[in-house]
């Protein structure tokens, strides 16, 4: 996307993400949620299987003027020890904190109640497995099955609090329904497409306690030339990319 990426880096308007020890690199899923999801009102965040700690660093900056706490979550020891590093070089590291451990045991333990957390989770819950098992543990349901996410925001989620999560059409459908059976309901969609012309590709879901009439808008990528952005993605996404108008 629009940035200056090189091989173990990814270079963004007011931090970089360091990423050779992380399976999953920085994507556009995240970047999208990371823009997406609103900080409003947000004193307490957390972000569940933070990777490469781009997201929490990205919300980081987008609270700089409310002093919003946010707290990180990862359980692979490397992409732990990275995304630590990231957040400890953004010039908010102050208020970014990373757990490694699992959400499951980090839901059990913690006593606070966040206003706002966010996840791009685990997504593939069946299918063939590649030979790369750190992909697999990361693209599939395995050490984060969706329903052991839906109990820690149960546990987690304050009362007023919302819940945003970036997956792919049919995943965030099916997790649309589930999330449902643990009285948490979508009141936010926007579905995702590359192009005008392709189908949707990816929803952004906000959850809340309340069951709300439900928003829905569309966000189309580019246009039909490459990097040819519109109006809307760049609207959502300058803050953050080097070359974005």
């Amino acid at each position: 996307m629009n940035a200056t990426k090189k091989t173990d880096s990814f270079q963004f308007k007011q931090f970089s993400i360091k990423q050779d020890d992380c399976t999953m690199k920085v994507g556009t899923d995240g970047v999208l949620l990371g823009a997406w999801a609103s900080v409003d009102g947000a004193s307490h965040i957390l972000d569940i299987g933070a990777g490469t700690g781009v997201i929490a660093i990205m919300l980081g900056q987008r609270t700089q003027t409310t002093s919003a706490q946010v707290h990180a979550v990862e359980i692979d020891t490397k992409a732990a020890e990275q995304a630590k590093d990231n957040m400890q070089a953004a010039t908010w590291a102050d208020r970014l904190v990373l757990f490694q451990e699992s959400i499951q045991d980090f839901a059990r333990r913690s006593e606070i109640k966040y206003d706002l957390i966010v996840s791009n989770p685990p997504f593939f819950s069946g299918g063939t497995f590649s030979h790369n098992q750190d992909r697999n543990d990361v693209r599939h349901t395995i050490k984060l099955p969706h329903g052991d996410l839906l109990i820690a925001i149960r546990r987690l989620l304050a009362k007023n609090g919302r819940f945003c999560v970036v997956l792919p059409l049919i995943e965030g459908l099916r997790f649309q329904e589930m999330a449902g059976e643990y009285s948490l309901f979508c009141t936010k969609k926007t579905k995702v497409k590359s192009k005008a012309d392709k189908g949707v590709e990816r929803l952004l879901l906000q959850f809340e306690w309340a069951e709300q009439a439900e928003q829905v808008d569309e966000l189309i990528i580019q246009h039909e030339g490459r990097n040819d952005w519109t109006a809307e993605y760049i609207k959502l996404t300058r803050d953050f990319y080097l070359k974005m108008p």
